[in-house]
């Protein structure tokens, strides 16, 4: 069912409205990435004075190298590690403008919702965002004590985290933030395998410059399909 709800939101990339909204997502997703990148750089710049030499790349200096071609494939490989929390910062920008484009479609006879105030939203992505570093950070000691289950860790922990905001957005839009957590509470089995499969190709360059907006459809639909069940 989850699979299903998925090509749902796949489904609906021809809407224009959806369109404009994953076009703005991929754009911003873009614009996180180079300045995540940049940032980097810089700092790697101020404590040591130089550049950063990266084996089959050579010296990478902050400013000039950030403009070349070759920063191209080091953005690409990075957002393997960077498209998780940027996946979630861009959720309180653009869930709203999704769930309203996939319930018009899919649910128009549903009564229509106030938006969430944009600082109540980005409230919630900062401190999600607090959570989701301090627990990645803290992962890094299983990572080294098992490290033959970094991976199934770092998607199983992800996929928790992930799972848990979007689908706990999308539902306080009808349900408010009790109503919502006590259904995701119910269904965490659900959600947390959903998230998993969020994650997966979240890790898969160029692909996942267009998860997190199909992420918020994806949940949309999940979330209506287990509140109406």
């Amino acid at each position: 069912m989850i699979f299903t709800d998925f090509f749902k939101a796949m489904g609906q990339l021809p809407d224009p409205r959806f369109r404009r909204v994953l076009l703005l997502g991929v754009g911003l997703t873009i614009a996180l990435l180079v300045g995540s990148y940049a940032a980097i750089l810089w700092v790697i710049q101020a404590l040591t004075g130089e550049g950063v030499t990266i084996p089959g790349v050579g010296e990478v200096q902050w400013l000039s190298d950030l403009l070349s071609w070759g920063s191209l494939g080091i953005m690409i490989v990075m957002s393997i590690f960077l498209m998780v929390p940027v996946a979630s910062a861009i959720t309180s920008l653009f869930l709203d403008d999704v769930a309203h484009a996939v319930e018009d479609k899919h649910y128009p006879h549903l009564a229509p919702v106030r938006r969430l105030p944009f600082f109540d939203g980005l409230k919630d992505t900062v401190n999600f965002l607090g959570v989701l570093i301090g627990a990645n950070l803290l992962a890094f000691f299983a990572y080294a004590l098992l490290p033959f289950l970094a991976i199934p860790i770092f998607y199983a922990l992800n996929g928790f985290l992930l799972g848990r905001e979007y689908f706990q957005i999308a539902a306080m839009r009808r349900l408010g933030r009790e109503g919502a957590k006590d259904l995701r509470k119910a269904h965490a089995g659900t959600v947390w395998f959903a998230g998993c499969l969020m994650v997966v190709p979240l890790s898969i360059p160029l692909i996942n410059l267009v998860v997190p907006i199909l992420g918020a459809a994806t949940f949309t639909h999940l979330f209506h399909r287990l509140n109406r069940g």
